[in-house]
């Protein structure tokens, strides 16, 4: 792929075609490996079937562990290759299917293609995030790392009128999925709350949304600059989570009393350890991720003595979405680093990879940029 640069200007939305074209550009995964095994191809355009529509993709995110791990072969789902990847976007729909309601030619949307089975206990209780048969389009299936895709009428969200592409598919499911943490960690306004990792994609977001909903939040990055980018966002503090102070740091800033949430999605035993650490009574700890490990240390005695949880949230659910999109209805916008072309998502997947990010990452297509 081409060295292309970067820019921080989000894409425009892409307008209806006079007809739908009968192929586009995608960038397909022929084999698994470093970000040159994504090459740029002419793949036949979906046709939506019954209950899907058609998107015309404006933006789509580069995500750490559905892409970028998944491409390189240590994800633990192997698609059938060829691939396409790219699980959230954002486009403008341009043709309906059979028998859907309330999805309209023209409309911009977000999309967010994981979907239950529909038939299991987790998903009759809305917590499809617990399906055994999850499904996820861009893991499971063809994604968005192309100009149009075919997707569930269900799986899309209507936005508000002044959201930019970009921002929309920056937040389609980082945002539920950051929702149900801080929703089953029982956060309330006004709680302290820690968030490790919260430069990185998911971590910026929830953040963001913890402090938007009227939390203290105290970010943690090794990078100084990110800890400064974090202290620029409006945090309470930001902090190096290896540093010997830590764990006195955070008790000071809380008046000695902890942090009432920790989302801790890296798994990297040390920092675990640390977060445990300042944890509250009643506190609870929140895991949505193990990039850097995933066996780490845990003081039972403290953990019943103190009445403190440790949750487990693979993703996010229909009723986090719902509650998600009313607060972006509300002012609150997720943290979108920068945008590179379609074509160049190999270079994307080095800028990550290198974690040179400071929130998320997306790609726009040649339609996005025209209109």
């Amino acid at each position: 792929m081409p060295t292309l640069s970067a820019s921080p200007v989000p894409a425009v939305w892409p307008s209806v075609p006079p007809a739908i074209p009968r192929t586009m550009s995608a960038v397909v995964l022929e084999r698994f490996g470093s970000p040159d095994v994504l090459t740029l191809d002419t793949l036949p355009t979906p046709e939506p079937g019954p209950g899907e529509v058609l998107v015309r993709v404006a933006a789509v995110c580069v995500g750490r562990f559905l892409d970028v791990s998944l491409r390189a072969g240590r994800h633990p789902v192997k698609p059938e290759l060829p691939h396409v990847l790219g699980v959230e976007h954002a486009g403008t729909v341009v043709a309906v299917g059979a028998d859907v309601r309330g999805v309209d030619v023209g409309q911009h949307v977000a999309v967010w293609p994981v979907l239950g089975c529909g038939d299991c206990a987790a998903c009759a209780e809305g917590d499809k995030e617990a399906c055994p048969r999850l499904h996820i389009a861009g893991v499971h299936g063809r994604g968005a790392y192309a100009e149009y895709t075919a997707v569930p009428a269900a799986a899309v969200w209507a936005i508000p009128d002044d959201l930019d592409p970009a921002t929309a598919a920056g937040v389609a499911l980082a945002g539920p999925v950051a929702m149900n943490q801080l929703r089953q960690a029982g956060m309330r306004a006004g709680d302290w709350v820690l968030v490790v990792g919260a430069a990185s994609a998911l971590g910026a977001t929830t953040a963001e949304l913890a402090r938007h909903l009227g939390a203290r939040v105290i970010g943690t990055s090794r990078a100084g600059w990110k800890r400064e980018r974090l202290l620029a966002l409006g945090l309470e503090a930001a902090l190096d989570p290896t540093s010997d102070s830590f764990v006195d740091d955070v008790r000071a800033l809380t008046g000695g009393a902890g942090v009432a949430v920790a989302v801790d999605d890296l798994g990297e035993p040390e920092i675990f350890g640390h977060a445990t650490d300042v944890l509250a009574p009643r506190g609870a700890v929140v895991s949505s991720g193990a990039f850097l490990g995933g066996t780490v240390p845990l003081n039972l005695a403290r953990l019943y003595t103190l009445n403190q949880r440790i949750l487990g949230v693979r993703t996010g659910n229909d009723a986090s979405a719902r509650a998600l999109w009313a607060e972006v209805g509300r002012g609150f916008r997720p943290v979108v680093d920068r945008a590179f072309p379609l074509e160049a998502a190999a270079v994307a997947h080095r800028f990550l990879e290198a974690d040179d990010n400071m929130g998320r990452i997306v790609l726009t297509t040649a339609a996005a940029d025209t209109g």
